[in-house]
């Protein structure tokens, strides 16, 4: 038996009204948007920055526990650099839309895409 005045269905009212102006297909949750999607920009970021990280890096490698005066140079580089990339929004767009392009392959298969890309042909 359902509690709460026997709203089976949940999203009734303005939330429902909300949910039918937007396509499923393009919908975001929360997490979706707050979480997943950032998380793939902060992962391109990474990649767009990456001569920023490896001289980060670098520096923490040689300094040790000195890094923290001695590399505050490439640290703010690295800060510019990954600021910049997560403020751009044409780069969150462009994860969104490819985050969009996986989630309907795995409703479409219910294969996730790590797996997906980790499938090697049987006639191998």
């Amino acid at each position: 038996m359902v509690k709460g005045g026997g709203q089976a269905g949940g999203n009734d009212g303005a939330c429902g009204a909300a949910m039918e102006a937007a396509s499923p297909e393009t919908q975001l949750r929360h997490v979706e948007k707050d979480v997943l999607i950032p998380k793939m920009v902060r992962e391109k970021a990474k990649e767009l920055c990456s001569d920023k990280v490896e001289d980060f890096t670098k520096c923490c490698q040689e300094n040790g526990f000195f890094m923290v005066v001695k590399c505050r140079a490439e640290n703010a580089a690295l800060k510019e650099c990954l600021t910049g990339h997560y403020k751009d929004s044409t780069l969150y767009e462009e994860c969104k839309q490819e985050y969009l392009k996986e989630r309907e392959e795995f409703r479409r298969t219910g294969i996730p895409s790590k797996k997906r890309q980790q499938k090697v042909p049987s006639s191998m």
